[in-house]
């Protein structure tokens, strides 16, 4: 049994995301658990209006929250019916990030699916967006869904890499499972300095993944192009990708991918869902 957790505000691209993920699982059998956070709200001055009463907070806010989450079920419910899935609701008032980690800690949550913005996808502004977030500061595998994205069944995977760290095999796992779940083939894609050969901590990591992956269809892919978001648009383009996995283990090479400020020119940002695993 899966638990996936749907944040929601409500919006387009956040409905795209709960349509998205029981497509994605509809032969899992999985909870679903959507919640709406209702952000804390700022006085004037700029400071954080801390206090709610209980009694406020149950009459106004939440009972709002509630009545939405109940129609916005209805709605899921129109969805292609599945009987392996089942759905849990909950309105909750806070910080965004803090109740995302507590809500993984206490429903033991695999996967987190969230909608981003379409145009703009997940650019350099948006780092201390929701998405953002929860992409960089909670230990929980994410799937960002893109509001343009349309559910096809993955069978082309994409995973840029630079093999500079070795991966935890339960990381791999995740990833291995959806490849087995939906038939699919990985792409490892590694992008090179001109004239740069891999060093031997590169080739030992690329060999684990080889042996690893051994029994799935999957190929290597160099590219040889100075900016990394072009080479993954290049290669996005010319394998037609279904989806691209990442490690958030190596921040630094996750970030020159999801969060460069030139994003407005890079296409896949707004059409291809974000696997990102955490150790």
């Amino acid at each position: 049994m899966k638990n996936i957790l749907i944040p929601t505000d409500f919006s387009d691209n956040a409905w795209n995301a709960i349509k998205y993920g029981t497509a994605l699982y509809s032969k899992t059998r999985c909870t679903f658990h959507i919640v709406h956070i209702n952000p804390i709200s700022y006085n004037s001055g700029g400071e954080a209006a801390m206090y709610v009463s209980p009694e406020i907070l149950e009459e106004t806010i939440l009972k709002e929250s509630r009545e939405k989450l109940e129609k916005l079920l209805k709605e899921v419910e129109r969805l292609p019916l599945n009987t392996k899935h089942s759905f849990n609701i909950s309105a909750l008032y806070g910080f965004f990030t803090d109740h995302i980690k507590q809500e993984v800690k206490d429903k033991d949550i695999d996967l987190i699916i969230m909608g981003t913005k379409g145009a703009t996808g997940l650019k350099a502004v948006s780092i201390g967006s929701n998405t953002g977030n929860v992409l960089t500061k909670v230990r929980c595998a994410v799937l960002a869904v893109p509001e343009d994205a349309e559910y096809n069944t993955p069978r082309e995977i994409g995973f840029p890499t630079d093999f500079q760290l070795s991966y935890d095999i339960k990381v791999l796992n995740h990833i291995k499972e959806l490849t087995i779940m939906h038939k699919a083939a990985l792409r490892f894609l590694y992008v090179s300095q001109k004239g740069k050969d891999l060093t031997d901590l590169q080739m030992k990591n690329k060999e684990f993944i080889k042996n690893y992956f051994s029994e799935n269809e999957h190929s290597f892919h160099t590219l040889t192009i100075k900016n990394l978001d072009d080479a993954v648009q290049a290669f996005v383009e010319s394998r037609d990708l279904d989806m691209l996995v990442m490690v958030a283990k190596n921040l630094n090479f996750l970030e020159r991918i999801l969060f460069k400020p030139a994003v407005e020119k890079i296409s896949y940002h707004t059409k291809i869902p974000f696997l990102i695993v955490h150790e």
